[in-house]
């Protein structure tokens, strides 16, 4: 069925749990994971009485994102490492995060994408958006939503 399927992560208790059950299919497919996390990009906006944010605080930002980021991608790592999964990590820059899980999909080409959904609903949904439901609408990748 499925042979490599992207598990990206947010770093969250939810998505931690998705990554577990992700590597559990993949165990039970004989698939290879690669594991994902976006850098989203910081974009310098006016504060206060028109004040930019300090180019060297947008660079400190997008060091300690990145640290993040593959601090959650490592994680993934020994997840599968124990369930004795195929891994590969993956981390980049994206203008949003559900563009950088489309891409990562498409260019490491996985033919899955099994990701968490946070479930929210009704204002904090419409508030919050949700990148599990952009993701499902914009990409012909099968979506796995572990919930």
């Amino acid at each position: 069925m499925f042979k490599h399927i992207l598990i990206p992560t947010d770093g969250s208790r939810v998505a931690a749990k998705a990554v577990k059950a992700g590597i559990g299919i993949a165990q039970q497919l004989g698939a290879r994971v690669t594991g994902y996390c976006a850098i989203e990009q910081i974009r310098p906006r006016m504060v206060g009485d028109g004040y930019m944010i300090d180019r060297k605080l947008v660079q400190v930002l997008e060091r300690r994102a990145a640290a993040a980021a593959q601090k959650y991608v490592e994680a993934i790592g020994k997840v599968a490492k124990a369930a004795g999964v195929e891994f590969e990590p993956c981390v980049s820059k994206a203008r949003t995060p559900y563009e950088g899980i489309i891409d990562a999909a498409k260019k490491k080409k996985c033919d899955a994408i099994f990701m968490a959904s946070h479930g929210r609903r009704g204002l904090a949904g419409l508030l919050m958006g949700s990148v599990t439901h952009k993701v499902l609408t914009r990409t012909r990748i099968p979506v796995l939503v572990y919930r």
